[in-house]
């Protein structure tokens, strides 16, 4: 399994053929390596539906005939939207031919800005853990600090977790600190910083924090194979 960093918060996976992007983020996304001409993409995961998590997927699964992998209230929306979905919520698993998805808590909103400036509902944002090669990822999505982590890690030993570190929108460094001690995982990687002036912060300063010492800050398009 081959896992790259894209900026933000868009985590790329190559398992087994399949090519797997979560919270596709790139145009006004000032922090990524991608263009949208040349992302292909075979399965959209989302955590939420905050458009700089959203972000392309509407164009990227049109063009490519991409599963969408999302909440029920967003992947219905978007299956409105003529794009081929698969609903799920909050602890429920399930097994793609790719490997296993299975949405976590996270603690955040999830709303749907739309043409009108109005805000639709969005459902319950999500982390999610995907089990693939007889490794499992975590991309915590934007989440505040909860407790329910310890059981998060102790019934799904983590290989690689992704993990916010903006503050104001998310947990911030502190409290991923603690998150990453909950977790327990093999390594730690900052996301959710820099984009915007809200969430300015220092990844190399968070790694250094952790306790473990395993954290490992990736530039956009470094890569990690587990």
């Amino acid at each position: 399994m081959k896992v790259s960093y894209h900026g933000h918060s868009v985590v790329k996976i190559e398992t087994g053929g399949t090519t797997i992007f979560i919270d596709p983020f790139i145009t006004g996304n000032g922090l990524t390596d991608l263009k949208v001409e040349d992302v292909k993409a075979d399965v959209i995961i989302l955590t939420h539906a905050h458009e700089d998590h959203l972000g392309d997927t509407l164009e990227l699964a049109k063009k490519h005939d991409s599963l969408v992998i999302a909440n029920y209230e967003l992947a219905t929306y978007l299956g409105r939207k003529g794009l081929k979905t698969h609903p799920m919520s909050i602890g429920g698993a399930y097994e793609f031919d790719f490997g296993k998805v299975k949405f976590t808590p996270a603690f955040h909103g999830s709303g749907i800005e739309t043409e009108n400036n109005e805000i639709l509902y969005g459902g319950m944002p999500a982390g999610v853990l995907v089990m693939a090669e007889g490794k499992t990822l975590l991309h915590a999505g934007d989440t505040a600090l909860f407790s329910d982590m310890k059981l998060i890690g102790e019934r799904h030993p983590i290989d690689l977790a992704f993990l916010p570190i903006g503050d104001n929108f998310t947990m911030g460094p502190e409290d991923a600190a603690l998150a990453a001690e909950f977790l327990g995982a093999k390594v730690i990687v900052p996301i959710h910083f820099n984009t915007f002036p809200p969430i300015k912060q220092d990844p190399h300063a968070f790694v250094k924090s952790l306790k473990k010492k395993n954290g490992k800050v990736l530039e956009a398009g470094e890569s990690i194979v587990l």
